[in-house]
């Protein structure tokens, strides 16, 4: 296991400079001019000021050479719209966000294994077919489209939940759900649960010590992905919802053409991303010994 882990985080050092490289590439050739936004605040400002703006630009590659060694102090840059430091920025929305998203998955993750479980365990039955078309009626329905219509009830109809600030879990529950369901049938019919009935094992034992183990493995894959963009949240639900978060934060930098903040959160994003997959590597090597080996 140790081997196991040494390599997957060599591995991740190239593969962090190499995306560092791509997002600075991609919001340097993105339309739109950074100077016009410098010069934003003198109303009328003329060309000429931003012409002498233009001149201090030093070469892309040099730039890029000066980005990636401002990263590796651990500075993520600075913002010429909020004027404050990039890092302190998105550092401020990040527990919002956490609360927002860590707690729309743990509902998702926890309710949707209960539920894909229990579906399997009797295909087809009721509560099989109920909770399969309520997945998919779940995993249709936008989220932010399902929230409105909530809020309208229970908020200015009974006054039960605030107005601002909701959000919900019901696709990747419903995702988690089919997910757990699926593979859970596919883990049913393998030889070595025959030898666990026939052995004397439980249900429950044969459901949660035998076949969950090895069912969780997509949802593992699935749930990683999502755990890496856990930073950005959702940009959509936090501007309907006016939720103070890191999407929020990333839609007002783009329209504020915000560069440096709207790089340093793509950074972010991408090392999370890079994170949650080694995270999600190492719980396959604990869910499934033989990868450890390969």
């Amino acid at each position: 296991m140790r081997e196991f882990l040494l390599k997957r985080t060599v591995q991740i050092i190239p593969l962090i400079l190499g995306i560092i490289c791509i997002d600075f590439l991609i919001i340097h050739l993105a339309p739109g001019d950074p100077t016009q936004m410098l010069g934003g605040e003198l109303t009328g400002a003329p060309p000429e000021y931003q012409e002498k703006l233009r001149k201090v630009d030093k070469p892309l590659w040099v730039q890029l050479f000066i980005y990636i060694k401002t990263i590796l102090s651990g500075n993520l840059g600075y913002s010429f719209v909020y004027r404050s430091s990039v890092f302190d920025l998105i550092m401020k929305q990040v527990p919002n966000t956490l609360m927002l998203i860590l707690t729309s998955m743990l509902f998702s993750i926890i309710l949707g294994i209960f539920l894909g479980v229990n579906a399997a365990r009797k295909p087809y039955s009721l509560f099989d077919n109920v909770t399969t078309s309520v997945s998919l009626l779940g995993y249709s329905i936008p989220n932010f489209w399902l929230g409105v219509v909530l809020l309208l009830v229970f908020s200015l109809r009974f006054g039960i939940f605030p107005v601002q600030g909701m959000y919900l879990g019901t696709s990747q529950l419903a995702m988690y759900t089919r997910l757990i369901r699926t593979s859970m049938l596919e883990v049913l019919d393998q030889d070595y649960i025959l030898t666990a009935k026939s052995k004397g094992c439980s249900e429950s034992q044969v459901l949660f010590d035998h076949a969950l183990k090895n069912a969780l493995l997509p949802t593992v894959t699935v749930i990683g992905l999502n755990l890496g963009f856990v930073l950005t949240g959702s940009i959509l639900t936090e501007t309907v919802f006016a939720w103070p978060g890191i999407g929020r934060l990333m839609y007002d930098a783009i329209f504020m053409r915000d560069y440096p903040l709207l790089l340093g959160i793509f950074t972010l994003i991408s090392i999370c991303v890079v994170l949650a997959t080694l995270l999600t590597d190492i719980t396959y090597g604990f869910l499934d010994p033989r990868i450890r080996y390969r």
